[in-house]
């Protein structure tokens, strides 16, 4: 009989993961990274709602002070409000847009050649004075 241990056998399953170890890594980083942006765009997107809102039922500065509230007055953050005329007419709209400025977490960012994202969400309501 011969022996039950093949010597070509050693090692293999060190080399098997020191091959797939980067591209388990870069998927976990992958996912990380696509989430967190995800939930940003989600927050931008209501800021931007509330924005629009405020400056349609209120005034351009109330909804400044809404997105700053929405987005937790991130620095990273640049809104640009547009009100409702004096006497709005039919067919008037308030906007808003929010710029955010998204960086990586994980090596991801650094890998695909860039230390950011700019994300952007706008939102439109009619005027209703």
């Amino acid at each position: 009989m011969g022996k039950a241990r093949r010597p070509l056998d050693r090692g293999a399953a060190a080399v098997e993961f020191a091959l797939l170890l980067p591209v388990v890594l870069l998927v976990v980083f992958a996912i990380i990274d696509f989430g967190r942006m995800l939930n940003a765009q989600i927050v931008i997107s209501q800021a931007a709602r509330e924005g629009a809102r405020a400056a349609a039922l209120i005034d351009t500065s109330a909804g400044r002070a809404r997105v700053a509230e929405a987005t937790g007055n991130s620095p990273l953050v640049t809104p640009t409000i547009r009100g409702c005329p004096g006497a709005p007419v039919s067919g008037d709209d308030a906007s808003a847009e929010v710029r955010y400025t998204f960086s990586y977490i994980t090596p991801l960012g650094f890998m695909i050649g860039s230390g950011g994202t700019t994300l952007r969400a706008t939102s439109v309501m009619p005027c209703v004075h």
